[in-house]
């Protein structure tokens, strides 16, 4: 079991919890993501990237959307509950070295993972340029966080209610287009997104790492569940990753396999707010009722 030290609704559908699991604090490294399970004997199996952790405090914090039952079944859970089951470190860290000028690319949730890399390859004495970019402004997250640790950070929003309407792939062109051009790009956010951000960075040749959030079970490379095709070669997300060359992935291939539960859990996301709307008016009808 493992107690929820802290929670705090970051938007509309995105949560941050902070949770006890000293052994995972003490050896996460960044680039690497747990499973969680709220509920050992009927929950579904979440992977997570660690967003961050605190090994003398023994915590590591979790930033998640509600996409899916699970995720809204998660995120109910308050200040002093407990998950059930919480596995890791998995995924293989990052590498991280003095590369020169590192470019990291956070797409919507994909701010959360990106942030420990980008403390990471600040602390190894890189030049950080972080581009933040979301559909809204509201859907924005970790400013403070990565302008804490960036040389520069860009902010982008699909609308342009906050910082410059664009897509992230813009300011990443522009950058790519300086000379020199960055050392390496990390990116993280939608697959789709990422497949962009490969697109726009190979023409000039400036080394691109993608993390991907394929479909995942078991976490342990047992399932199967995770491969993706690099290189022309399957590997698992899971245990190969999380982390490949976004030149080499197949964005394609992986985008299909993406789309298998999409129809599903679209239902399952509707389903839980309509229940969620049925019992809040119940709710409201029995203390009308009670005159409270």
């Amino acid at each position: 079991m493992n107690k929820i030290i802290a929670k705090e609704r970051l938007s509309e559908e995105v949560y941050k919890i902070v949770v006890h699991a000293p052994w995972i604090a003490k050896e996460r490294k960044a680039g690497q993501f747990v499973i969680v399970q709220r509920d050992i004997d009927y929950g579904e199996r979440i992977p997570l990237t660690i967003a961050d952790a605190d090994a003398q405090a023994g915590t590591i914090t979790l930033i998640f959307q509600t996409v899916g039952e699970s995720t809204h079944r998660l995120a109910e859970l308050e200040k002093g509950d407990s998950i059930q089951a919480v596995l890791g470190p998995l995924g293989n860290p990052t590498h991280i070295e003095q590369f020169g000028w590192v470019v990291g690319v956070g797409g919507g949730i994909g701010a959360a993972p990106l942030y420990p890399i980008a403390q990471a390859m600040k602390q190894a004495g890189n030049r950080l340029t972080i581009i933040l970019g979301a559909r809204t402004k509201e859907l924005l997250i970790m400013e403070e966080e990565m302008r804490a640790v960036a040389d520069e950070l860009i902010l982008v929003t699909d609308d342009g209610s906050y910082g410059t309407k664009a897509l992230v792939t813009e300011p990443l062109k522009t950058l790519c287009e300086r000379s020199p051009a960055p050392d390496l790009v990390v990116a993280i956010g939608p697959p789709i997104m990422m497949k962009f951000c490969a697109a726009t960075t190979k023409p000039f040749n400036v080394p691109t790492l993608a993390s991907l959030n394929t479909i995942m079970i078991d976490g342990t490379g047992m399932c199967g569940g995770c491969r993706v095709t690099v290189g022309g070669n399957t590997k698992f997300v899971c245990v190969d990753g999380p982390e490949f060359d976004a030149h080499q992935v197949d964005w394609d291939n992986m985008l299909k396999r993406l789309s298998t539960y999409k129809n599903l859990e679209a239902q399952h996301h509707a389903l839980y707010h309509e229940e969620a709307c049925k019992l809040n008016a119940a709710i409201q009808e029995a203390e009308k009722h009670a005159g409270l």
